[in-house]
């Protein structure tokens, strides 16, 4: 007779337990009551002979066999999800639902415009959008929770292919009263006080590798969880930053500042489109990813008038 073996639904259950530390969260997340999601749990324990999670009052975490039984979870349940994008990709449909990431630095910025263009080239795709910082959209994307991303590459993934999209410099912003003085070099912008994102955005990396500056460097500054606060700081006289070039017509125009380009080499970031190797709908993927580079183009082309010389 052959043993009993775990259901998808416990994996996915146990899956959203581990992903929310809460079962009150993951049931939530799952739609279902409480109790059945914990009767599940239990079930699941029960069939594997050990414990998954420590509960201790509110708290749950994984034991060390949960930590270990989880990656083979996500894996399987990542195959199946797999397999229905492979049956949806011989639908007629061009791709079905596309869960597209975007990092906070892009979305507002190339969303409005982005979206259009989807929605009258594509009419039957269903998108959902998810904005986030890179870690987290490279976790959900090899986790099979999102189809691809757009963010700033590269990405240290083998799991991952890579399409460039474009690259894109940052500009100086300064306050208004700055409009005589030279632009400064790179290596002079730390002493005029550079405010940045808080850690965790990897625009706050590329601008500190720009300066020459280590992420743990000690600085008297401001962390930012917008680039829309930093722009504000600098009208207000607070210092400097940086900001994409694409985020400049929105960012700026409200504010009393000016933005300059700066001194060869300019900083840059190159823009593109991830998604999983193993995704059976990878052509598509990459006929999107063209759609997007156009977008993109054409943002910039309408935008570039109002940019520096």
């Amino acid at each position: 007779m052959t043993a009993p073996t775990p259901t998808l639904r416990q994996l996915r259950y146990f899956e959203a337990v581990a992903r929310h530390g809460h079962f009150g969260r993951a049931a939530e997340a799952c739609a279902i009551s409480q109790p059945a999601l914990s009767v599940q749990i239990r079930e699941l324990e029960a069939l594997l002979g050990t414990a998954l999670f420590e509960r201790t009052g509110r708290a749950v975490r994984l034991t060390d066999f949960g930590r270990d039984f989880l990656p083979h979870a996500r894996a399987i349940l990542r195959q199946v999800e797999e397999l229905g994008e492979m049956a949806r990709a011989r639908s007629r449909r061009f791709l079905g639902r596309l869960r597209l990431g975007v990092i906070p630095t892009i979305g507002p910025y190339l969303l409005p415009r982005l979206v259009t263009a989807l929605r009258e080239a594509l009419p039957e795709l269903d998108l959902a959008v998810r904005e986030s910082r890179t870690d987290m959209l490279v976790a959900e994307l090899e986790e099979g929770r999102l189809d691809a991303a757009i963010l700033a590459l590269p990405i240290a993934s083998a799991r991952l292919a890579e399409r460039p999209l474009f690259r894109e410099p940052f500009l100086l912003v300064r306050h208004e009263s700055c409009a005589n003085e030279p632009v400064p070099r790179a290596d002079e912008l730390p002493a005029m006080r550079l405010l940045l994102l808080e850690e965790g955005h990897c625009f706050r990396n590329q601008a500190l590798s720009f300066c020459g500056l280590t992420p743990a460097a000690q600085r008297e500054t401001l962390d930012a969880s917008s680039l829309s606060t930093l722009v504000q700081m600098v009208g207000a006289g607070f210092g400097v930053t940086l900001l994409p070039e694409m985020a400049v017509p929105v960012e700026t125009r409200a504010a009393p500042v000016i933005t300059s380009r700066l001194p060869p080499p300019e900083p840059e970031r190159t823009i593109g489109m991830i998604w999983r190797r193993t995704d059976p709908r990878a052509d598509r993927l990459e006929r999107i990813a063209d759609l997007v580079a156009r977008t993109c183009a054409t943002h910039r082309q309408e935008d570039a008038a109002g940019m520096p010389s």
